[in-house]
């Protein structure tokens, strides 16, 4: 069978050859390697400039992942990356778009079956594939791997991956009385989903905190829930950023990696209190999450997950950790005496159109406001004494 065809219908296996690993060097904390452990040098190069344009350690993973996709890819059509062309790229949106997600497969049989809604939230189940916003990374960063090498004159004279001239137009100066263009996608660009955040409600957030078996999770939680703090800023907390006095912690913000305060609840620092007492408390430069059982080692964000994926299994539900900053952010942005550009400053959005996202009202009210709105009685229309009954119904036909 042609494995190109294969490839195009999700049915080819990509070769389990290569990783993506982690090093101790600090220009280049991970590397791809091949199958015999050696770097392979064309994307090392590309990684290590990556980092040296100020890109954090997670970019620098997440880049790997895809390259090491590509590059088995290629291996196995029997294509160099020196002479990858446009179908090639192809193939890989094709695969993307028809394979199974291995991150995606459930091995439990009660588990709600993939592009489902879970009924008690609301939220749908992850289809089993790759969403389109995973296409489109891996598009991106191809493009990007290319046009690095072309910029020395290595590879292909054209970058295989193809572009819109039009998007250009985005970045160009334009006149701000002028109305915004509708720019096209480029080739091979996948459609994305403009889907708004989804908060807790307040009746499932107490039903998910009580699910919650240890104070260090109860602690973990109010932080969440009240700093807004995203999940792995919130897992990096040291014992030295936690403010006792002033009721607020120093996280490390995920995108300007610079360390910033955060008010949280008194909630949250109760529970953290009665967490140092049954655990211990923890040094100035000791990470404050740690694992409750076997030896004593910082919490992953990947332990964390499972917290609330054991909490999701037996309530019913599907929340995730991200969740929980969209609860923070919708519950400030409806306090009437916080202003918006309060609110963005604590959540640290950068633009103020992604605060205000959260303006909006959620599902859960609106299916509230309309069940009064179904069972509220209409309304006989009355009309002052006087008029004559005959003008009434001419003119308003009642």
């Amino acid at each position: 069978m042609d494995i190109r065809r294969s490839l195009l219908e999700g049915r080819a296996e990509l070769p389990r050859v290569g990783q993506v690993r982690a090093t101790e060097d600090d220009l280049l904390p991970f590397v791809v390697v091949d199958g015999a452990s050696d770097p392979i040098e064309y994307f090392t190069v590309f990684l290590r400039e990556l980092v040296l344009g100020d890109a954090s350690p997670l970019t620098c993973r997440s880049y790997g992942h895809d390259l090491l996709r590509w590059w088995r890819m290629l291996a196995l059509v029997e294509v160099g990356w020196d002479r990858a062309t446009r179908t090639e790229v192809e193939l890989l949106v094709g695969w993307l778009r028809s394979a199974s997600n291995p991150q995606r497969r459930r091995s439990r049989p009660d588990t709600e079956p993939a592009g489902s809604v879970n009924p008690k939230t609301g939220k749908p189940v992850l289809r089993a594939g790759y969403a389109p916003s995973t296409i489109n990374h891996a598009l991106s960063v191809l493009s990007a791997f290319y046009t690095f090498h072309l910029h020395f004159g290595r590879g292909p004279l054209i970058n295989p991956v193809p572009e819109a001239s039009e998007r250009r137009m985005l970045v160009a100066h334009r006149s701000p009385i002028e109305p915004n263009r509708v720019i096209r996608r480029a080739p091979l660009r996948q459609k994305t989903a403009d889907r708004l955040p989804r908060s807790i409600p307040d009746p499932l957030w107490e039903e998910l905190f009580a699910a919650m078996g240890t104070h260090r999770d109860r602690a973990l939680l109010a932080f969440y829930v009240s700093s807004g703090a995203r999940a792995s800023e919130l897992l990096g907390l040291r014992g030295g950023h936690v403010d006792w006095a002033g009721q607020r912690i120093w996280v490390i913000s995920k995108g300007t990696r610079t360390l910033d305060p955060l008010p949280a609840s008194p909630q949250a620092f109760r529970y953290l209190a009665w967490y140092f007492d049954g655990h211990g408390a923890v040094g100035s430069d000791e990470m404050v999450w740690r694992t409750l059982r076997g030896p004593v080692r910082p919490l992953s964000y990947w332990a964390m997950r499972r917290v609330i994926q054991r909490a999701d299994e037996r309530l019913g539900t599907n929340w995730t950790l991200h969740d929980l900053r969209h609860t923070a952010a919708a519950r400030m942005a409806a306090d009437p005496r916080m202003t918006l550009v309060e609110v963005q400053t604590v959540l640290r959005h950068r633009q103020l159109s992604t605060t205000e996202r959260y303006l909006q009202p959620r599902a859960e009210e609106l299916f509230d406001k309309l069940a009064e709105h179904y069972a509220r009685p209409a309304t006989t229309p009355s009309f002052t004494s006087g008029y004559d009954a005959d003008d009434i119904k001419a003119v308003f036909g009642v």
